[in-house]
């Protein structure tokens, strides 16, 4: 039901956008949520964005580099990365909370749809 897309190898301080699209359900108003997972490391908390798209919330090392955003039109989120480093290097997921007019969350446990992943690798 959730499609990530839009990853790819790039060179240290491209920039990438990600795609998350729904399909089968409506999700605009859902919460949901970017995690991502570096081999041998757990999945860790990446953006989030409340169903009305007015709140979000990032992890530290990211901020001022990554935009979380969606488009309820289009049934898609997108998460844009800038000046991205070496160490961001990792699938990225988006996951869906189920629960109505919900916020964004950077707990894993609230999220009840997952998308596949798609691979970022960055080179520096």
């Amino acid at each position: 039901q959730l499609q990530a897309s839009g990853g790819g190898p790039v060179q240290a301080g491209d920039s990438l956008r990600l795609s998350c699209a729904a399909s089968g359900r409506t999700f605009s108003a859902h919460g949901m949520g970017w995690f991502r997972q570096a081999p041998g490391k757990e999945r860790e908390f990446v953006a989030a964005i409340s169903w009305t798209g007015y709140s979000t919330s990032y992890r530290d090392s990211v901020k001022g580099r990554f935009s979380v955003s969606r488009d309820g039109g289009k049934n898609t989120a997108y998460l844009q990365m800038n000046s991205l480093k070496s160490e961001d290097t990792a699938v990225y997921y988006c996951a869906l909370r189920r629960r109505r007019f919900s916020t964004g969350s950077n707990s894993p446990a609230d999220y009840d749809y997952w998308g596949q992943g798609t691979q970022v690798t960055v080179s520096s």
